[in-house]
């Protein structure tokens, strides 16, 4: 295998893995619900098909037969992700979530109050 080769497929995986992150991230920062939803569905959907991307390229370029598996995981995950986003998203309409006050920081968020002795009792 050649340098730029192995270069575009170290490429690839840095770019699966940042998206990757970057779907993660958006999942534990955002706010809204249909802003944590789109972050995870788009973003590391992207992330995994690049990765799968490079697992496809490197055994291609080795000179061995496209694995199955790789294939099959690639299709599974690009109709499995937008149909369980529609899904979601759908179900959170039906329960008015945009409607629902949001929830507090969990930075600003007091400590939970001390039980009383009394109560321990």
């Amino acid at each position: 295998m050649s340098w730029v080769v192995a270069g575009l497929l170290v490429a690839l995986l840095a770019v699966g893995s940042f998206f990757i992150l970057l779907g993660s991230y958006s999942l534990a920062k955002l706010k809204d619900f249909f802003k944590r939803l789109h972050g995870p569905t788009k973003a590391t959907t992207l992330g995994v098909g690049c990765i799968l991307l490079a697992s496809v390229g490197y055994h291609f370029f080795l000179g061995q037969d496209p694995q199955p598996r790789e294939l099959l995981v690639t299709a599974f995950l690009f109709i499995t992700a937008p149909i369980s986003a529609h899904l979601m998203a759908k179900a959170a309409l039906s329960l008015k979530m945009a409607e629902r006050p949001p929830l507090p920081d969990a930075d600003s968020s007091q400590p939970p109050a001390a039980a009383d002795e009394s109560d321990a009792r």
